[in-house]
């Protein structure tokens, strides 16, 4: 039963974070050259502040579906690692150690907004 938890919050998470992706750099940044990867960036703290928000939640069965299934396929960490090596192997590595800075920095910050909130 948790494996299945997990697979179905997965399964919400992945395309969702595909569909905000695709959204903010298709409309809101008009597929122009974005500065840096906002799209990973924005699921990223998004999910950050839902993980923060599940840890007042005691129940195993929403943390398997909303914490451990829906957050970590909607957020990504290896696109996040992708796109900063992308970037410092371009020669921004100013850009690189701004985006390695926004995403730990903002994500914390949302983690401990949703726990604070949760509390």
């Amino acid at each position: 039963m948790s494996a299945l938890l997990v697979a179905l919050g997965a399964a919400i998470g992945a395309p969702l974070r595909f569909l905000a992706d695709k959204h903010l750099v298709g409309r809101l940044l008009r597929g122009s050259q974005q500065p840096l990867p906002w799209g990973t960036f924005a699921v990223n703290v998004a999910g950050s502040f839902v993980l923060g928000l599940m840890t007042g939640v005691a129940d195993q069965t929403w943390t398997l579906l909303i914490g451990v299934g829906f957050c970590g396929a909607f957020t990504t960490y290896s696109t996040f690692a992708a796109e900063t090596t992308a970037l410092a192997g371009s020669g921004l590595r100013i850009k690189a150690l701004l985006n390695v800075i926004l995403n730990l920095g903002i994500g914390l910050f949302a983690a401990l907004a949703g726990a604070a909130i949760a509390t």
